[in-house]
This record gives C-alpha cells, sequence and structure tokens, in this order.
C-alpha cells in the first residue's frame, strides 16, 4: 500500500480514532548528527474506558532522530483523536510512544504522561526504548511533581 501524501500544507479532516490517523514523517536532513527534538502537549484529553468522563494530562515527548523527523502538525492531529478515545492512562501513553516509535524508528525514544488526578491520585506514566545514545544532552522533562500542575 502507498504512503498517504503529507497532511501539512492542506486542509485535513480530524481523524476520529488513534487508529485511523496518520503520523507524518519527513527526512531528517541532520541524520549524522545525534540531537534531541521534544514535543509538549500541555492538554491531551482522552476518555476514562469505565466512566465516560474525560481524563487530562501533560505529555512530553523526546527523542534523538534517525533518518526520519516526525512532523509536528500530523502529530497534532493524531493526539487530538484520542479526545474520543477511551483507554486507561497507562494505554494511552504507551500507544503513543510505541506508534511514534514505529513510525519514524528514531535512535531512542521516551514519553512521560502527566497525568491530572482523578479521585485524588496523579498518575505518571513512562515508557521508553533502550538507552539514551552516548553524549545525547536529554534535559530534565520539567513537569513539576503534582501540586495543582500548571
Amino acid at each position: 500500500m502507498a504512503k498517504k501524501p503529507l497532511q501539512l500544507g492542506r486542509a485535513v479532516e480530524w481523524p476520529h480514532t488513534p487508529e485511523e490517523a496518520q503520523l507524518d514523517r519527513v527526512p531528517n536532513p541532520q541524520k549524522g548528527s545525534d540531537y534531541l527534538v521534544r514535543f509538549t502537549v500541555p492538554e491531551f484529553t482522552s476518555i476514562c474506558p469505565v466512566t465516560g468522563q474525560p481524563d487530562f494530562a501533560h505529555l512530553v515527548i523526546d527523542y534523538a532522530p534517525a533518518a526520519w523527523l516526525l512532523e509536528s502538525k500530523s502529530l497534532k492531529l493524531y493526539v487530538a483523536s484520542f479526545r474520543n478515545h477511551g483507554a486507561f492512562h497507562e494505554d494511552c501513553t504507551v500507544m503513543i510512544g510505541k506508534r511514534i516509535a514505529s513510525e519514524i524508528k528514531p535512535k531512542w525514544i521516551r514519553i512521560g504522561g502527566y497525568w491530572y488526578p482523578r479521585g485524588g491520585i496523579p498518575i505518571d506514566v513512562f515508557w521508553q526504548t533502550g538507552r539514551v545514545p552516548k553524549g545525547l544532552w536529554v534535559p530534565e522533562q520539567g513537569v513539576a511533581p503534582y501540586r495543582g500542575r500548571g
């Protein structure tokens, strides 16, 4: 099956589910260099699969690109597709990390999902592939332990 054209630079419909969302990649012009790319999604939303109530998280995605970069408009559309997706915090966080890793095949990726409290308990979920490339500067994700995050 042929890869669909990039969503960048044209109007596209919002995907209704994470499965139908298209993640785009573009060639990395600095593929000979080790560097870190960070995407921050401070207003991530999904649905609790049991109660149907909204869940909110602050996601931080760090990756060391290899041959491909993750195109940011497609990431925006992908994360928005979770707004009506029923899944637990752990599933959403790991699903996003694995999907990105599968699409762009980075040297290394990690995702931190900092979920706002439900029932008074915040849940933080972390997932990564392998080890950080030697010599790569990886700053802290910058999300404070829960005290009314923001």
